[in-house]
């Protein structure tokens, strides 16, 4: 048997296990760093499969690490699990688990007998915790040659280009009056949420076609008859790169204080939590999942553009990554972060996809293992793509 025929047959072998996992952690959906159940359910099953497992691993206590192999290079496929507020896992977050978990068994089952050791990474609160960040401040990565995750929606691509992204939120400071009695007194901090919220959308006009800026108003006042003192809202702020970002980012912040200033309210800033960059998605690695896939009967195609974000990408920045969409059944009008594609990701289609996914993985994961030739290639990739290669947010 070949190893390509182990790790297909390992993987087909847990199929229905991972079909109860996912089920599972579907119907028990987690906002980031509350996936406790996910976590429980997921490394009981890589301790009966033998894993030496890490619970809690890394600070956090919903992230975990699963080690099997010895000695060779060291290759990481990782899996995510929080879900979305209100409408569960309408990002397929339950489908990653298993591709992680499910090329992990079939890579240690193509492992037999050779050199190398597969590690994989529990992923929390990739839904604006920047849970893999973390990991890599805490080391998580060091040592391993190349990291792979596999992502759904409604269409398939080897190397989706991402956005990089951060959270802003703005406060404006006013003064309190009667809204009937006596407005003069007040200064109205809805009146600057509001202009600094239409400087934004002006901006959009002079901003280019990959950048992304959308915020919700979370304080909007408490009564029609008091004019609000305070206010707040929550942006993200997205460019096809950091650089980019960097860019893009005082240009908001100017529009939403120009709201403060018309309105004569304080305005305070606070760019909250860890960036998330751009995806590098390495060439070699990526052509071998597509090599593998096209094999197991799955072509992948190419879009050029995704408009989303994942912390997947700063770990592009720190070592040789992929992280390729595939498509499942659903409508496309319907796509991630909506509740149709929450349905989506429970179906048997899905699932089938899904298991595929898991093998192609593998097949990759362990071509780096294996072949110096590949692994050297994919070096050179990272080293020439990658701008400023290491920890993007130090």
């Amino acid at each position: 048997m070949t190893p390509y025929e182990r790790i297909d047959r390992a993987v087909d072998e847990a199929s229905d296990a991972l079909r109860r996992l996912s089920l599972e952690i579907h119907s028990h959906p987690e906002l980031n760093f509350e996936e406790h159940h996910a976590h429980s359910v997921l490394t009981e099953y890589l301790d009966e499969q033998g894993f030496e497992v890490v619970r809690g691993a890394y600070t956090m206590p919903t992230a975990f690490k699963a080690v099997a192999g010895n000695g060779g290079p060291t290759v990481a496929v990782l899996s995510e699990y929080d879900a979305l507020p209100g409408i569960g896992h309408a990002c397929g977050h339950n489908l990653i688990a298993i591709a992680g978990i499910g090329a992990g068994v079939g890579l240690r089952a193509g492992l037999e007998g050779v050199e190398g050791t597969v590690v994989i990474l529990g992923s929390p609160a990739e839904e604006g915790g920047a849970g893999k960040q973390i990991l890599i401040e805490q080391g998580a990565f060091e040592g391993v040659a190349a990291a792979l995750m596999a992502h759904p929606s409604p269409a398939d691509s080897a190397t989706p280009k991402v956005q990089a992204l951060q959270s802003l939120r703005v406060e404006y400071f006013g003064r309190n009056a009667h809204a009937a009695a006596m407005p003069w007194n007040g200064v109205n901090a809805l009146d600057a949420l509001v202009a600094g919220y239409n400087a934004v959308s002006m901006l959009r006009q002079q901003i280019k076609p990959t950048d992304r800026v959308h915020g919700i108003f979370t304080d909007a006042g408490v009564k029609p008859n008091i004019i609000p003192d305070y206010t707040a809202a929550d942006y993200y702020v997205r460019s096809a790169t950091m650089a980019e970002l960097d860019e893009l980012k005082p240009k908001v912040q100017a529009a939403l204080e120009s709201g403060g200033m018309a309105a004569g309210c304080r305005v305070e800033f606070t760019w909250v939590g860890r960036a998330y960059t751009d995806l590098v998605s390495n060439d070699p690695l990526a052509g071998r999942y597509c090599a593998h896939m096209e094999e197991l009967g799955l072509p992948v195609g190419k879009i050029p553009w995704f408009g989303a974000s994942t912390d997947m990408g700063n770990v592009s920045y720190v070592l040789p990554t992929i992280h390729p969409m595939f498509g499942i059944p659903c409508d496309p009008m319907n796509a991630n972060h909506t509740a149709p594609f929450t349905q989506a990701a429970a179906t048997e289609e899905a699932h089938e996809r899904t298991v595929r996914v898991a093998k192609a993985m593998a097949r990759a994961a362990y071509d780096v293992i294996t072949q110096p030739e590949l692994l050297a290639a994919v070096k050179q990739d990272f080293l020439a793509n990658v701008p400023n290669p290491g920890d993007p947010l130090r």
